[in-house]
């Protein structure tokens, strides 16, 4: 497999964030000790810094599954040994508020781009379990409430029916998002710890609107320092 040819692996840390929106990962830049712009090849910004010391890089992933994955594989090659995702998500669950979290423990998914890796099965992706443990103990010390449960990375944005949000609670999971099955799929695969904090946008349950990135903005700053203080704690 090529190399990437906009970045070198000098310039990927062991540890890193990685964010579906680009002023997400503007946003999480600026919590960091002497951050430098690394990329900004096709929109996939990328920085490098330093947390308490701890060589952090923090990325843009784009949009789904498809995306995600090629970001992912990228900075594997690059050294990161650890990707933790922050990203939002819509709830299922009535109670669950906006700017609340979610710390996925796996991610349900139906083909998409796992499927072209294992064609022949199934598989049941998970995070791994030392990033979820610090990722909880380091949102409960931000003060941030949070649910705990299974996802469904779902491929495509617009295409839930009416019984969407009711059969996919009657199977046990809590929100849906588009990239945590194919993070933590392929961390299995690659032997990359992954997790990820999700932070609700919306509400499928209450039909509630979805917020937007703007209004988010003060959610993502505390989730980050949340993942930021979770992610130097995790072995690599």
């Amino acid at each position: 497999m090529q190399q990437p040819q906009h970045l070198k692996a000098k310039e990927v840390a062991a540890r890193a964030i990685v964010a579906g929106d680009p002023a997400r990962v503007v946003q999480l830049s600026k919590m960091l000790e002497d951050a430098k712009l690394v990329n900004e090849n096709r929109g996939f910004i990328t920085y490098n810094g330093s947390y308490h010391g701890v060589p952090v890089t923090v990325a843009c992933h784009g949009v789904g599954g498809p995306s995600l994955g090629i970001v992912f594989e990228e900075l594997a090659m690059l050294g990161a040994r650890v990707i933790v995702r922050l990203g939002s998500t819509g709830a299922f669950l009535k109670g669950m508020k906006i700017g609340e979290a979610v710390i996925p423990t796996g991610a349900a998914y139906i083909g998409g781009t796992l499927q072209q890796y294992i064609p022949d099965a199934h598989i049941t992706p998970v995070p791994s379990f030392d990033v979820t443990t610090e990722l909880v103990n380091a949102v409960k010390s931000e003060g941030l409430k949070y649910y705990v449960g299974p996802v469904f990375s779902s491929d495509a944005f617009y295409a839930e029916d009416p019984q969407f949000v009711t059969k996919w609670v009657s199977r046990g999971y809590i929100a849906v998002e588009m990239e945590c099955a194919t993070l933590f799929g392929l961390g299995m695969m690659k032997g990359v710890k992954t997790g990820s904090i999700l932070l609700i946008s919306d509400n499928l349950a209450e039909m509630t609107p979805m917020v937007d990135a703007e209004y988010l903005k003060p959610y993502v700053e505390r989730a980050g320092r949340a993942v930021l203080q979770a992610i130097t704690k995790v072995e690599v």
